[in-house]
């Protein structure tokens, strides 16, 4: 035998390591460019923040619940592996991207954290316009 098949199999298995190592990076950077994804990501976390910050407003759980899941559904069908999607939602460096995408948004529409009023009223509005926001949260 030309080659010792111990040996061969040590080089596949480092082959293999290399390769998943080295492509993990290529897939998890992607998902952050995944638009519909992340804006649902945004989406949920804005309904999240209202729902903290106004009385007057609950989250509709199971319907937040199944858009995640239908996140995940997406990210798993573009070839993302579970392990990839959950470093992506797990990075605190994405966390915070999305969390300044927050912000931006709720000062584009006169909101703050700080001011529940105006939390109040973006989610009102939101859920008048049944908007992927509004669509997650419920008036009481």
């Amino acid at each position: 035998m030309l080659f010792n098949q111990p040996l061969i199999r040590l080089f596949t298995a480092a082959f293999v390591a290399a390769s998943l190592f080295l492509s993990a990076p290529v897939f998890a950077a992607g998902l952050q460019n995944e638009t519909k994804i992340t804006n649902g990501l945004l989406a949920v976390g804005i309904a999240d923040e209202i729902r903290n910050r106004c009385d007057s407003i609950s989250a509709r759980t199971f319907t937040a619940l199944g858009f995640l899941n239908s996140l995940k559904r997406e990210a798993r069908a573009k070839g993302y592996s579970n392990d990839e999607i959950n470093r992506y939602t797990k990075s605190n460096t994405e966390k915070a991207k999305i969390r300044k995408r927050g912000e931006a948004y709720l000062a584009q529409n006169g909101a703050s954290t700080t001011d529940t009023a105006s939390m109040c009223r973006l989610g009102r509005a939101e859920i008048a316009k049944r908007s992927q926001i509004g669509v997650l949260l419920r008036a009481r």
